[in-house]
């Protein structure tokens, strides 16, 4: 029988542990641990796998066989004077201790008491911290997230040690019970995107919470859009980074993934070192990110359409090179572009699934064999696979996976436009993506946000990235108050002394 909350505990102990018997029945992991403390019986319940052993052996066991028969006590001088665990809590339900056990806690239940005392001793096995695959770097810290929700809040607390970094857990799952904290900075953040989240997230009726993309699936403004409108991280340094700047960060118990919210489309477009890099090599760099996201989401679309369409507008020496090498080629552009591009994709997807080892040689072998191969039968012609080439190199320079692979979905559609109406069907569909992006919101915060609607003064972190010493707000379009984030002119002349 499931629990409720108004099952309260029973003085009588055996009571209780037939309820609890009940509720964890053909459970063989859950320890029913006897013994009698002076001239009444205790038990000591637990998951096995899920708490530290030691612990529950030396200050729970231990400290409670050794007082006398003739001793009498009660749970508050348990509590208070015999076991040496720091943070115990208390529990007068049925539901909330039958939690506790699965959330990795001991609970020691007593004769003659109406409550149960909760030892927080988890000790499961967890994944050492390492530097986060999906978002390497070449400067900047090497530890990314990992499955245990505690050990990540840590990692944020190690990095704003503020008392206004405020953490609020939640549970969510009416079967997983998952474990879910929003953490925020009092004071920066602001209050009404803050509200709204807490509201969404309350509103989640859902029997498991595996992973952050459920909650973003749930929580997000436009569920039916291609373009991600929150931003995902496995590195505690960009969440710290973000919570600075005014942002609001959900963790999940089970994943190294924290998103971001709320999140505009040049956030996506933006990598962790450009802070930590000098403000020149950022500039170079994102610039270079621009020019390949327009390659990598119109140039087979252009090849197809001035190839069907606009053969005047390639240079005469150039379209005999391509008319000489599509001359053999038995299917029209839009054909051979989609052959080539499902194939550079399932080529992708191979690689990723495959072992590691061979995962990268596979995916590279792959691509020149077929590439080569398509090219001597005849199937596919030589300025196609070097436009393929180009398109998916340029793909791996957008530094989120999330928006690279919203690019590749969009560039099919794109491709299609064009060799049915030529550039002039290539204009309609950026028109209709960039006015999608400028109707976008991500929790009431404009998804182009500075570019749409402009704002002067975000720009400076957009295309570019000024000195930090001239960075001297927050966005705007996140925080209302305390947007300062130093002084001006903080940058001392050459040769001042201090």
């Amino acid at each position: 029988m499931k629990p409720t909350p108004n099952d309260t505990l029973s003085r009588a102990i055996g009571l209780n542990i037939a309820r609890f018997r009940e509720i964890f029945s053909d459970c063989s992991d859950i320890i029913f641990r006897q013994f009698q403390v002076n001239d009444r019986t205790a038990y000591l319940i637990y998951v096995e796998g899920l708490v530290k052993t030691d612990d529950i052996q030396n200050q729970v066991l231990h400290e409670l066989v050794k007082l006398e028969r003739s001793q009498s006590v009660t749970l508050e001088e348990l509590e208070q004077k015999v076991i040496s665990i720091a943070n115990i809590l208390e529990s007068h339900s049925f539901e909330d201790t039958a939690n506790q056990i699965l959330n990795g806690n001991a609970v020691l239940i007593l004769d003659e008491s109406d409550r149960a005392l909760l030892f927080p001793i988890a000790g499961f096995e967890t994944r050492a911290i390492s530097e986060p695959e999906s978002e390497s770097a070449i400067r900047g810290p090497r530890e990314g997230f990992i499955e245990n929700i505690r050990t990540n809040t840590s990692m944020i607390r190690r990095k704003i040690k503020n008392s206004k970094l405020k953490i609020v857990s939640k549970k969510i799952g009416e079967q997983t019970k998952t474990s879910v904290a929003v953490v925020y900075i009092d004071g920066i953040a602001n209050e009404e995107v803050l509200k709204e989240l807490h509201q969404r997230l309350d509103r989640i009726k859902i029997d498991a919470v595996l992973e952050t993309g459920y909650i973003e699936e749930l929580v997000e403004d436009n569920p039916w859009s291609l373009f991600p409108q929150i931003h995902t991280t496995e590195r505690p340094d960009s969440v710290a980074a973000n919570l600075l700047e005014g942002r609001i960060a959900v963790l999940v118990d089970g994943t190294p993934f924290a998103l971001v919210l709320p999140a505009t489309f040049w956030q996506q477009f933006q990598a962790s070192e450009d802070y930590y890099d000098r403000f020149y090599i950022a500039i170079f760099l994102r610039l270079i990110r621009c020019l390949f996201l327009g390659i990598a989401l119109l140039l087979p679309a252009l090849y197809v359409a001035v190839t069907t369409y606009h053969q005047e507008m390639i240079p005469t020496n150039l379209l005999l090179s391509v008319a000489a090498s599509r001359e053999a080629i038995p299917f029209p552009a839009i054909v051979e572009a989609l052959i080539m591009e499902v194939s550079f994709e399932a080529l992708r997807e191979a690689g990723v699934r495959l072992p590691k080892t061979i995962g990268q040689a596979v995916s590279i072998l792959g691509a020149l064999v077929i590439g080569t191969a398509a090219v001597e039968a005849g199937i596919v012609s030589a300025p196609m696979v070097i436009i393929v080439s180009l398109t998916g190199i340029a793909s791996f320079t957008i530094p989120k996976f999330s928006l690279a692979i919203s690019i590749r979905l969009l560039r099919f559609p794109l491709m299609i436009l064009g060799a049915t109406f030529g550039m002039f069907g290539l204009v309609i569909g950026v028109v209709f993506t960039l006015t999608h992006l400028c109707k976008l919101r991500s929790f009431g915060v404009p998804y182009f946000e500075p570019l749409a609607p402009l704002k002067l003064s975000g720009l400076k972190d957009v295309f570019i990235r000024v000195p930090i010493w001239m960075s001297n707000s927050r966005p705007s379009e996140f925080v209302k108050n305390n947007d300062r984030r130093q002084p001006n002119n903080l940058r001392p002349s050459p040769g001042q002394d201090d």
